[in-house]
């Protein structure tokens, strides 16, 4: 398989569920990062900040072409366009390039994300960082690992970190500027972003979901995420021993990943700013 001057690795049928998520995300995130090396435009989407590139086009391609070929059955949703029904109840959903604004500008802090869901919850999730070379692959049944090596931080020291509260971690999370002028999103915003001992912001949620994960971030939070923004980094977070959370104040539907208790922070800090 080709795409535009590069080629594409085409994946083993065989591979179990685990396996492809991980080499799609690999080989979709290589893809990417090559076509940025050769020279990328990009195209405004719904601000300055939201852009799409060919890149995210031809890795998008890429994954659905070898989930066609190697689970025909399944259902796939892409944040690019790709929508293919199945007939198994089983669906893939499809995130080519998140952090495309830090991609387009040469910075290292983005990421090809993949999950499988079925009709009741996510399966798996596997988000691959190119440019660090870190792989995060988790799921139902299966611990989260980075690069292979089983995740331990949720259960060190006695499970010690899923104790910790929010006002002792730092918090990464993201919201456009525009939405800071909203009252109804600003205020739940702020309630929970002075809750926590720091701030990250760091333009790319699956990057961040799969640091939470592994322990280099204390907790995760952001409102109206795609599943593709989501999925991958809730299975992950959650198949590491973290807890995930979602809550709806003043409309909007907020998301949240860390520990037990700094989770239950995030939420009552975000309700706490309710004015409905």
């Amino acid at each position: 398989m080709t795409i535009g001057r590069h080629s594409a690795v085409q994946l083993d049928p065989s591979l179990d569920d685990y396996q492809l998520a991980a080499a799609l995300v690999r080989e979709a995130g290589q893809l990417a990062l090559l076509m940025r090396m050769a020279g990328l435009q990009s195209q405004q989407k719904t601000s300055v900040s939201d852009v799409v590139t060919a890149a995210d086009h031809a890795a998008e391609a890429y994954v659905l072409e070898q989930l066609q070929r190697c689970r025909p059955d399944d259902g796939i949703v892409g944040e690019e366009g790709a929508s293919v029904a199945g007939t198994s109840g089983r669906t893939w959903v499809i995130d080519p390039v998140d952090g495309t604004y830090n991609f387009l500008h040469g910075a290292t802090y983005w990421c090809s994300a993949i999950a499988l869901k079925d009709t009741s919850d996510v399966l798996l999730g596997a988000i691959y960082q190119p440019e660090e070379d870190k792989l995060w692959l988790g799921g139902q049944g299966h611990p989260s690992s980075l690069n292979g090596e089983k995740i331990t931080a949720f259960r060190d020291n006695g499970g010690e970190r899923n104790a910790a509260p929010l006002a002792d971690l730092g918090a990464a999370t993201y919201i456009h500027p525009t939405w800071l002028m909203d009252p109804l999103c600003a205020m739940p915003w702020h309630s929970a972003a002075t809750s926590a001992a720091a701030l990250r912001m760091l333009g790319s949620g699956s990057c961040d979901l799969g640091r939470v994960a592994d322990g280099q971030l204390g907790c995760w939070f952001q409102h109206s995420c795609p599943e593709w923004d989501w999925l991958p980094g809730k299975a992950i977070v959650r198949a590491a021993g973290g807890a995930v959370d979602t809550v709806t104040v003043n409309g909007l539907e907020w998301f949240m990943a860390g520990g037990t208790t700094a989770v239950r922070g995030l939420r009552a800090a975000l309700e706490s700013a309710s004015v409905q």
